[in-house]
Order: structure tokens, then sequence, then C-alpha cells
């Protein structure tokens, strides 16, 4: 088996033993909190229907309409700022969930929208990504020239390594910058970064949703826009290395093997023409050598492809 079919086994392997991981250490992590949570909200519940003489259908009311103001907080989420910060979170797949189209021609829009603006978005972080990264790779040949190296030649290793730091950097800035703005920790605001800059989104912590930040706040809305295009594509430069180096492997491997069947062939034929001349020249030496057996022969040695 090829050694690229053998590796993109072991990666759909890998991939599935760190899914069954992951789930075992968050269900240890989390389901005996969340069991305690739900125990609590409970007691409260009944506590407060109780108190105010609420009945089932009340507070699922009340419930409802506390849920639909949520994302009112933060002022009008559909002004022109807050459609801004929802179509990033659209075309970058972060999708907080913290606002949505509430009528159907915003739905059908908003799908559209995506459509194109998705791969939009992939090819326009993919080529900023490359260009800086050839940006850095100047840059630390330069350095190298600098500080006199012997050899100014910039490594892969060196380029993760940079491209590493440049995103730790990237979450500790905008970390600080969001604890700051938001009264948040540092932790959260550094957990926030990350599940932004990675595009996850889950939604749990969400920039601008404190009240009327949106009209009220520009620099600080400017801000997060940036923060947010400049760090997608600090963290994407990044990737692209990663999975740039895994492509080389696989197309370094492609080029050994096509080499090694282009000298098996040549081998091959030139045994083969040696035989035939051998044949030619003294044909009793090699009696039962005819020209079929030649055809066999070059058939036998002539292995079929691996795909």
């Amino acid at each position: 088996m090829k050694k690229q079919n053998v590796r993109t086994l072991s990666l759909i392997l890998c991939m599935f033993s760190y899914l069954l991981v992951g789930a075992a250490v968050f269900d240890a992590l989390e389901s005996e909190s969340e069991s305690s949570r739900r125990r609590i909200l409970e007691q409260k519940r009944n506590e407060m229907k109780k108190k105010y003489r609420f009945s089932e259908d009340d507070y699922r009311e009340i419930e409802r309409v506390v849920l639909q103001a949520e994302p009112h907080r933060a002022g009008r989420q559909w002004k022109f700022a807050g459609s801004f910060y929802f179509a990033i979170t659209v075309i970058t797949t972060i999708g907080y969930g913290h606002a949505a189209p509430g009528t159907d021609a915003g739905k059908i829009f908003c799908m559209f929208y995506a459509v194109l603006g998705i791969p939009l978005t992939l090819v326009m972080f993919q080529s900023l990504g490359e260009r800086m990264n050839t940006f850095v790779r100047y840059l630390l040949h330069k350095v190298k020239q600098c500080l006199g190296f012997r050899r100014t030649e910039v490594s892969m290793e060196n380029m993760v390594l940079v491209g590493f730091l440049s995103c730790i950097g990237t979450l500790c800035v905008g970390a600080a910058a969001f604890s700051h703005f938001e009264g948040w920790s540092f932790f959260h605001a550094y957990y926030y970064c990350f599940i932004t800059l990675t595009t996850i989104g889950f939604g749990d912590f969400v920039a601008l949703q404190k009240k009327e930040d949106l009209q009220e706040k520009t620099p600080y809305v400017a801000f997060s826009f940036m923060y947010i295009l400049v760090g997608l594509t600090v963290i994407g430069a990044f990737l692209n290395l990663v999975v740039l180096r895994f492509l080389t492997m696989n197309t370094e491997d492609e080029r050994r093997d096509a080499q090694e069947r282009a000298s098996m062939k040549r081998d091959k034929e030139s045994d083969i023409s040696l035989l035939a001349h051998q044949c030619y020249i003294n044909p009793r030496k090699f009696p039962a050598v005819t020209r079929e057996s030649l055809h066999l022969m070059q058939l036998f040695y002539d292995p079929p492809k691996q795909f």
C-alpha cells in the first residue's frame, strides 16, 4: 500500500480516536456540573412559582419573552453596525447565534449570501495567509543576515514557530482588550478569542452585547470587527503552514514513487534489450527464448500501478 494511503487511513483512525477521547473527557468534566446546575435551576424555578404564584404556562410565557428579549440588550441588532457584525459571523462561519434573521426574506438572503460569501472569504484568507507567510519568511531571512548566521535559509520549522507565537500573541492581545471592555476575566476573554478565531463560535461569550454597545461605542465596535478579521488572517496563515507541510509530504512521496517507477522501468527495459541482443547474436545459447516469451517477460516485469 502506498504511503499516502497509509497516512490517510492513519489520519482517519486518529480523528475518530480523538473524538472518542474528547467525548470521554467532556463527559467526565461536564456531566456532573450540568446535573448540579439543572437541580439548582429547578429549585429556583419552583421557588419563583410559589413566590409569585405562576402557573406552568405563565412561567413558560415569561421564559419565552426573556429569551426573545436577550438579543436586544446590545441595542438594535439590525441597524448597520449590528448587521455588519452579523455578516462577519456568517461569511467567516463563526455563527455565534446571538442574532438570526426573523423574516423569511432575511433567511433566504442569508443562505444565498453565505453560499457566495463563505468560499470568497476562505479564498481571501488563504491568499492573505500566503502573502503573510512570504513576508515573514523574507523578514526572517533578513534578520538572519543581520545577525551573521551562516545559514540564512528559513526552514519550515522556523516558520511554524513564528506562526505559533503570532497566534499566541494575537490571542493575548485580544484577551487583554476584551477583558477590559467587557469586564470578563482574562481567562474568559482568552477563551472567547480562541473560540472566535477558530470559528467555533459557541455563543456563550459574545462581545458587543452589553447595553447599547453597538450604537454608542463606535471605536470599540470598529476594534472588534478589525480584530476578528486580522485575527482570522493570522490563524489562517498558521494553519496554512501546517496544511502546506502535510501536502508537501504527500507531494514528496508521490514524486519519490514516480522516480522509483521510472527507474524500475528503465532497468527492466535495459535488461530486456540486453537479453534480446544476446538472443540475436547467439540464438543457440538461448534456444527457448522467442519473441513471444520476450513480450510475456515485458508484461510480467511491468507492475500494475497502485492507487
